[in-house]
């Protein structure tokens, strides 16, 4: 059964960031997703998540979501990190009970000493993802989303997130993730969506969809080439 389908769907006048984008993400698989800046990554993501919905198409999403969208999202900044996880976990269905049982892993993880009672509005970006990240994975979601939040954290908490992210997949959770380190991407991940002006250019596995990218790449900079040169030039 598909985590997420969306069927194709007509253009309609003015700008969509998506478009005929129909695709399933089967459970259990570990997805990069490629594009350029605008071409409809971040807001996948968001649609998968529920935090924004499709004007047109539908999405169907089965299973607990857990995403690291943007820097701070669902924190309160006069929250201190401890109440910012009952917040988030309660939002994501956790009993107070459940939220109990993880807390103490979820601190571990974070590793923010002091910090973590204190509000999150005086938090570094580096510590407001290692909290994001550290409450993304325990609280045992079937799919997880990641649009480039790990890029701000240092060496050493990328590395336990990313030990983490390998242990996901050994369990078998579905995972969608953007960076800009392609390197990470190939080492993580096994299938790859490619998107170009919100339309999904590729699909399958990683390797080949890499291999598009640069045509894709090549053509931008002839069109924009082209753009730009006197009409009588063109």
């Amino acid at each position: 059964m598909p985590l997420c389908s969306r069927p194709p769907s007509a253009r309609r006048p003015g700008l969509d960031a998506l478009h005929d984008a129909g695709f399933t993400f089967e459970p259990g698989g570990t997805y990069g997703l490629g594009g350029a800046n605008g071409s409809g990554k971040s807001t996948l993501l968001k649609l998968i998540a529920g935090t924004s919905q499709p004007t047109t198409g539908t999405v169907t999403v089965n299973g607990r979501v857990s995403a690291l969208l943007e820097l701070g999202a669902g924190f309160h900044p006069d929250f201190t990190g401890r109440e910012n996880v009952y917040l988030n976990a309660s939002i994501l269905g956790l009993s107070r009970k459940e939220t109990d049982r993880i807390l103490p892993s979820i601190v571990d993880f974070a590793e923010l000493g002091d910090f973590f009672d204190g509000t999150v509005k005086t938090y570094s970006s580096g510590m407001y993802m290692r909290l994001a990240f550290s409450v993304a994975a325990h609280v045992d979601p079937d799919i997880l989303l990641i649009d480039e939040i790990l890029a701000v954290g240092d060496e050493y908490f990328q590395r336990k997130c990313y030990a983490k992210l390998n242990e996901f997949r050994a369990r078998g959770k579905t995972i969608c993730f953007v960076s800009p380190d392609l390197g990470a991407v190939a080492k993580l991940c096994q299938l790859a969506l490619l998107l170009d002006d919100g339309h999904l250019k590729a699909e399958g596995d990683f390797s080949r969809v890499l291999d598009a990218y640069p045509e894709l790449v090549e053509q931008s900079e002839e069109n924009a080439i082209a753009s730009a040169a006197p009409t009588g030039e063109r």
